[in-house]
């Protein structure tokens, strides 16, 4: 009986694990002209199927400020525009976006700010920065991340109000939250 017992707590647990697992999917695209390997990464949030695909820069012994340069308006990753692909409304402040595809910029700083822009072509580049495709920007809480993370790493995670947009690299941590709808 214990044996039993035993076997399917172990099959809950897996089980439970498969779900985390399954609820980001990254699939490597192709490698930048700068060396830069892209992915793709995908998410499920309250109903929006989500998509973020982006270069991801090792740092290299860079320093972070160099390669983050406070006050400017940054690309957020490496080569082409990062790319937001959502099929429902997402909201990020008083930034409301609706269904389709639009550019991720920050700007580091004192105060970070995520940037959403539209996207002008596909494959369009991200740099220099183009003010006049900017739809609008939301503050953005810094951190320090867990761990130092060499290349650009950017996730969702879930939370009860919605989500929030994570970006990592080198010892920063940075989130904007958002809803869907």
């Amino acid at each position: 009986m214990r044996r039993a017992l035993s076997v399917i707590a172990a099959g809950i647990v897996f089980s439970g694990s498969a779900l985390v697992l399954e609820a980001q999917k990254t699939t490597p695209l192709a490698t930048g002209s700068g060396g830069s390997p892209h992915v793709r990464t995908e998410w499920t949030i309250d109903g929006a199927n989500i998509s973020i695909e982006y270069g991801r820069p090792y740092l290299k012994g860079r320093e972070e400020a160099t390669m983050m340069p406070p006050g400017s308006p940054w690309r957020t990753g490496a080569d082409q525009a990062t790319v937001i692909k959502t099929d429902k409304p997402l909201k990020f402040g008083t930034v409301s976006l609706a269904p389709g595809s639009y550019t991720i910029n920050t700007q580091p700083g004192a105060q970070w700010q995520l940037i959403l822009g539209r996207l002008e072509k596909p494959g369009q580049w991200g740099i220099p920065y183009n003010a006049k495709l900017e739809i609008g920007r939301t503050p953005m809480k810094a951190g320090k991340a867990a761990k130092p993370v060499e290349q650009v790493t950017i996730a969702i995670d879930d939370t009860p109000a919605g989500a929030n947009l994570r970006l990592e690299w080198g010892t920063t941590s940075v989130v904007a939250p958002f809803t869907v709808g």
